[in-house]
């Protein structure tokens, strides 16, 4: 394996981190007026991502970054071709961060109930615009030889990416719906494990229409392991849900959500974005790369630096894992 192929492998790793990881968040954050009875139910689905959502981020920031350095003309192509779509995404992340920040600044009724409506909405539209943008890579975007954007902001908006922008709002209810039951205790606890059966069967619909779809447009025997592993890992939900086991339950979900991403990239390989114009103008994981002194010092700042996110994370993660419940939500508190 070469370091092109390397850094190519290491950046999906990255987006289905944040994808894991940031998926239960906007999950959660869509279940605050989905799951939620009152404002204390809300106070509570907050208060179980408060501590972990802001560094669930980093994920994404990290995979952006990587783009940048490792495949430049795919960074400014990718950014070319969906940049309305990441302006919107950027523009929703911001005030997803005002809205977890904010809504307990003062104590007024609207005012909360203002940010809440606003992390509502960010959490259901994010993930939303990225189905959008990763469809959009499977089934190719109008690149012209000088491997630049040719095309408009019309030629994304077509089935497969609305498809890829529903299932991936699915998949992260569903995560969200059950770490909500995996941290939570009382009546909310059952309430979000039924909501999760729900949830499933609506997401191995639409997901599994989304994996159908990549595997006629670009299928391989990968991406055909990668469906049927999805498909599995949303069973499982279904079964551990059923027997009130969340911690399986919660992996099983993660299985289906990195089997999707995984089975975007391997339909990709290995070419970065396909051109709908001439396949000879296809962004590849060589004609896209850094040079190889840039390859090989990103490879040594990547081994040294990796672990240390993953056992900061990971440490997070194990402070704040005790679960809550209304009764932990002091009345007065804002």
């Amino acid at each position: 394996m070469g370091l092109n192929d390397f850094w190519f492998l290491l950046i999906a790793v990255l987006w289905t981190g944040y994808f894991f990881l940031e998926g239960f968040d906007f999950g959660v954050g869509i279940l605050t007026r989905l799951l939620a009875r009152d404002r204390t139910e809300r106070r509570v689905l907050i208060n179980i991502i408060g501590p972990v959502w802001d560094g669930n981020e980093v994920w994404l920031i990290t995979a952006a970054g990587a783009m940048f350095a490792a495949f430049p003309v795919w960074y400014a192509t990718f950014f070319s071709s969906f940049y309305l779509l990441l302006v919107l995404a950027l523009l929703l992340l911001i005030v997803r961060v005002l809205a977890f920040e904010y809504r307990h600044k003062r104590p007024e009724e609207s005012w909360q109930r203002n940010w809440e409506l606003v992390l509502f909405a960010s959490s259901l539209l994010l993930p939303f615009l990225w189905g959008m943008m990763f469809a959009n890579m499977v089934r190719g975007v109008p690149i012209n030889s000088q491997q630049d954007f040719a095309g408009s902001f019309a030629d994304l908006l077509n089935w497969p990416a609305l498809l890829g922008g529903l299932a991936f709002v699915a998949l992260c209810t569903v995560h969200g719906a059950v770490f909500t039951a995996l941290k939570t205790v009382g009546d909310i606890r059952v309430r979000a494990r039924t909501f999760a059966t729900k949830a499933t069967v609506v997401a191995l619909l639409l997901g599994g229409a989304l994996l159908i779809w990549i595997q006629a447009e670009r299928g391989t025997a990968w991406t055909a392991m990668a469906l049927a592993v999805a498909v599995v890992g949303l069973l499982g939900t279904l079964a551990m849900n059923a027997k009130a086991r969340e911690g399986w339950a919660f992996s099983f979900t993660g299985v289906a959500i990195a089997s999707v991403v995984a089975a975007i990239f391997l339909a990709l390989a290995p070419d970065l974005m396909p051109s709908s114009l001439n396949d000879a103008w296809n962004l590849t994981i060589d004609n896209s790369a850094s040079g190889p002194y840039t390859l090989k010092v990103m490879t040594w700042v990547a081994v040294i630096m990796m672990p240390l996110v993953l056992l900061y994370q990971g440490w997070t993660y194990w402070v704040f894992r005790k679960r809550i419940g209304p009764q932990h939500i002091p009345a007065d508190a804002h």
